[in-house]
């Protein structure tokens, strides 16, 4: 599938306003024309239109950026959960160099894809399990996990905990504020900060929520 040579400017623009690079939009273009073609035999995500793409996909994941750099600079390790087509962890590996992503995805379909644009995109740093998220034997193994449009904030500690270190952190991307998710999560687990986002172009609330052992 081409994409129209619109998407570009809208994209680069963006990046401009999350302070990141405008060259990483041929990448992420790349990755988006990928997306959009499988999409139309795979229905990997209820977003059709490329340009609606650009806003609810590509710059929503990378919204949350600046709270990963720290943990791409040392080449710390990232699970997305429930990826889906690999949102937003694609998108991240591609404009943190150094940052070692693992996708998790249970769905076969979308796990072909992953696999597919990995390879594309010769994403040396990143992964794919295809697994459910409670069935990754890999216990401790990530500095951080992260979840866009998953589950409840005790759902996914529930699923995924036990892949953080006991240092580690939930970087959870959430719509308004989830003062009730924060106030069910179990026993050992608190919100230790959150962060209002701003997605150029896209309306509505975003928040990245950290979650971490309490102790």
């Amino acid at each position: 599938m081409t994409l129209s040579p619109a998407l570009r400017p809208t994209l680069e623009a963006g990046l401009r306003e999350l302070a990141l690079d405008p060259a990483f939009a041929e990448p992420l273009l790349a990755y988006l024309a990928l997306l959009a073609r499988w999409n139309q035999t795979y229905n990997l995500t209820a977003v059709r239109d490329p340009q609606e793409m650009v806003g609810r996909h590509l710059l929503d994941s990378l919204a949350m950026h600046p709270f990963v750099d720290a943990l791409a600079q040392r080449g710390g390790n990232l699970a997305d959960l429930g990826t889906g087509p690999g949102l937003p962890g694609i998108p991240l590996a591609i404009v943190k160099p150094g940052l070692r992503v693992t996708l998790v995805e249970s769905n076969g379909k979308k796990a072909r894809f992953l696999r597919e644009a990995v390879r594309q995109l010769a994403m040396k740093d990143v992964r794919v399990a295809e697994s459910r998220i409670e069935a990754v034997a890999e216990p401790g193994a990530y500095d951080a996990i992260t979840a866009r449009a998953l589950a409840t904030l005790p759902l996914i500690v529930e699923l995924g905990g036990h892949l953080l270190k006991p240092d580690g952190v939930l970087l959870a991307m959430k719509g308004v504020y989830p003062a009730d998710e924060i106030a069910a999560l179990p026993d050992g687990w608190i919100a230790a900060a959150s962060h209002p986002l701003r997605v150029p172009g896209v309306a509505g609330e975003r928040h990245l929520i950290e979650v971490r052992r309490s102790s």
